[in-house]
């Protein structure tokens, strides 16, 4: 059987192979045997939220994670508590996989984020705060503070915060004030004389000045929202200020539109970003000593349940906390890192030309090992100023916000070519920075299409159509992650750079479907979806089962960021029960379930968290020593296989797929940020004992640096 051929479906059916377990009495459908997508991904958070505790991590790396957990968790109450919120609105009470209703997974989700918060928390105030201390960083409350710094405070508060301020008072001549997104404020009760009731006021902490105020000699830090309020006297003159607490919303992103019906898309998503900003409070953080009035009136107000009400000592929300890990404290850090030069794309004494070292063979670049300004940056610009390149079409799901990459197609229009750009509007919290490329590309006279109706486009690929001697030949980037300079620097992702004709093809047919209404079921060597993506990956697990049935050599070995669709699950179980050895390497959400006997005992279920976020896809299979290799855009999810625009491409050359095997290698020999996941979903932590520490990043990092001085 050759690499890309795969038996016709009529080859799978059991009664082939005689030696087939008999699975015919297990019903794989039953909710036992899945993990609850929102709990497994609060799984990773916890493992996020590790690393702000683990003493191996150096102090400001613990704080970036600190900071990282309060960005995720937002993000996870606005998409995913959301999304439940809605669905109990409209009276949804279908059961997922795993047999919860979504009012069953909202409460079980807000009892486990509660315990969550209350250990970042403690992390904070018992852990982080007097390490921070200790190593000359403080964090002081203004009561504590001298009066010498106290009123240096003061006058910084007069000159540089309170023209800022805005008091929206609540009573019979106003209405509650609008509270936008989270956004940190003060409650704060006021009264003219002794007699009156407290007057409700809300003060916004702008969002636009340091949260770490800075004191004294420079490294003593007051947190804004305190000397806001020992300063309440200035913005609320002649009245007594009663009480003061912080609280914070956080509201729902999930605001859909029918695209079917929208005439127009740009207005649609215009539309949403609108909707966003009042969409429904699905999480209430207020501090714990908050009155038990204002608690009530912002309850009443904010049209919030009790249980989304999250008690928490100050401060509230630990994003702010990133700007620390700016400080000049090179002792508190890891050691900085350098991506490196690919060591086939280092220009010599002759400067590169980067489509014959394509042209000569596959060239592999991952991130952020390996520069992305010298390797995929490289390539678009090249093919901006070159006078053989015809045409240039990308992509664009996520990008920088001074995208050095839209440069280059601008520069590209300008210099006569041909430049098409898909252009995702409906790319979540990115929606704005896509609308405002799109605009400035067309305006540059650049075709641009922004997204497929039913469908987001998740895929990362670029196509270089360029005139030769022997005629017209195609180059293209198929890749894990985005255009984004920028998180190419902090995300682990793989991109594919090749003159292979058939997926230049299949690519310029997937672009084709991007511009024009037509989609093909069928391509040469991608695997695409909507089309072939689903079928090619369920006969390949088959196909694994079928070898083992058969006493060949069978293997999967799978790295992706989620494993969610019930359907692979379930084509995995049954692969596992026939005998194949399988390797899932996921960093966060997974339904499947290691280690259960008769089901999964041959499934193991690692996930990697550390100093880069993993986020590449490879899919190995070992087809009977005939292995298949393929990276791509696309996770085991539902929505990746079904709902989005999604590229797969295998990788043929055999020097690039021992790159890819070395990856896989060294992710599951990991000792030190590898974590094990156990058949109940819960994880363990793998320690090195007294073996020699194995870390991911730094072992690739170390490999990047060798190769450049080989």
């Amino acid at each position: 059987m050759s690499e890309h051929e795969l038996p016709p479906d009529d080859e799978h059916s059991d009664s082939q192979h005689g030696n087939e377990p008999d699975t015919e009495d297990i019903d794989l459908s039953t909710s036992e045997y899945y993990l609850n997508r929102e709990l497994s991904q609060l799984e990773f958070q916890k493992r996020v939220l590790h690393e702000a505790l683990d003493e191996r991590n150096p102090l400001l790396e613990r704080v970036k994670f600190l900071a990282i957990f309060t960005t995720n968790m937002d993000e996870f109450f606005r998409k995913r508590v959301g999304g439940l919120k809605q669905q109990m609105a409209a009276n949804v009470t279908e059961k997922t996989p795993d047999g919860r209703t979504p009012s069953e997974q909202w409460k079980e989700i807000l009892d486990t984020a509660r315990e969550m918060f209350a250990y970042q928390s403690a992390c904070y105030d018992d852990v982080i705060h007097d390490a921070l201390a200790a190593a000359g960083i403080d964090i002081v409350s203004h009561d504590n503070c001298s009066p010498s710094e106290r009123q240096e405070l003061r006058e910084y508060f007069q000159s540089s915060v309170l023209p800022t301020l805005t008091p929206l008072t609540f009573d019979p001549a106003h209405p509650f004030p609008f509270i936008s997104n989270l956004s940190l404020s003060l409650a704060v009760l006021t009264r003219e004389n002794e007699a009156d009731e407290p007057t409700f006021s809300r003060v916004k902490i702008p969002g636009n000045r340091p949260r770490l105020v800075q004191v004294g000699d420079g490294s003593t830090f007051v947190l804004l929202e305190e000397v806001v309020a020992a300063n309440l006297d200035l913005l609320f003159p002649n009245t007594d200020v009663i009480d003061c607490s912080t609280f914070r919303v956080t509201r729902n992103a999930e605001v859909r539109k029918n695209e079917e019906v929208a005439e127009d898309l740009i207005d649609m998503i215009e539309e949403v970003l609108r909707e966003r900003r009042f969409a429904t409070v699905v999480r209430l953080e207020i501090e714990g000593d908050m009155p038990d009035r204002v608690r009530a009136l912002l309850i009443e107000q904010l049209d919030v349940n009790k249980c989304e009400v999250f008690e928490r000592p100050s401060p509230l929300g630990f994003n702010d906390f990133m700007d620390l890990v700016e400080l000049d404290r090179p002792d508190l850090k890891l050691d900085p890192w350098t991506p490196q030069p690919h060591p086939r794309l280092t220009p010599t004494e002759d400067e590169l030309d980067i489509f014959e070292e394509i042209r000569s063979r596959d060239v592999l670049v991952h991130h952020p090992y390996h520069s992305f300004d010298e390797t995929v940056q490289k390539f678009l610009e090249q093919a901006a100023t070159d006078p053989d390149v015809l045409a240039i079409k990308l992509s664009l799901y996520r990008t920088a916000s001074d995208s050095k990459v839209v440069q280059s197609l601008i520069e590209a229009a300008r210099n006569g070519k041909q430049v098409a750009v898909m252009v995702e509007l409906k790319a979540r919290f990115d929606e704005q920075n896509n609308l405002e490329w799109g605009k400035r590309l067309e305006e540059e006279g650049i075709h641009v299409a922004y997204g497929t109706i039913g469908y987001k486009t998740h895929s990362k690929t670029a196509l270089v159509v360029r005139e030769e001697g022997d005629g017209v030949r195609l180059y293209s980037h198929i890749a894990t992650g985005n255009y984004h300079s920028e998180t190419a620097k902090t995300y682990t992702d793989l991109g594919l750079l090749t003159a292979d004709r058939e997926i230049g093809q299949d690519l310029t047919e997937l672009f084709n479907f991007f511009t024009g209404h037509t989609h093909h079921e069928e391509y040469r060597k991608l695997l695409i979806a909507p089309g072939n993506m689903r079928e090619r990956f369920t006969r390949m697990v088959r196909n694994e089962a079928e070898l083992v049935c058969e006493g060949t050599n069978a293997k999967i070995v799978a790295k992706m960021n989620a494993l969610e669709d019930p359907k692979m699950v379930e084509e995995l179980y049954r692969a596992a029960m026939a005998g194949v050895d399988i390797d899932l390497i996921v960093r966060d959400i997974c339904r499947l379930r290691p280690g259960l006997e008769g089901i999964s005992e041959t499934v193991n279920v690692y996930s990697v968290v550390g100093r880069f976020l993993e986020h590449s896809r490879i899919y190995y299979f070992e087809n009977d020593g005939n292995p298949r290799y393929f990276i791509g855009s696309a996770d085991w999810m539902t929505r990746n296989l079904d709902d989005r625009v999604e590229t797969i491409t295998p990788v043929t050359c055999s020097e690039l797929r021992s790159e890819l095997q070395t990856v896989l290698d060294v992710l599951r020999a990991d000792n030190r940020k590898c974590w094990e996941m156990n058949s109940d979903g819960s994880y363990r932590q793998r320690q090195p004992g007294d073996d020699p520490i194995r870390n991911t990043h730094r072992v690739l990092m170390e490999r990047a640096r060798r190769s450049v001085d080989e």
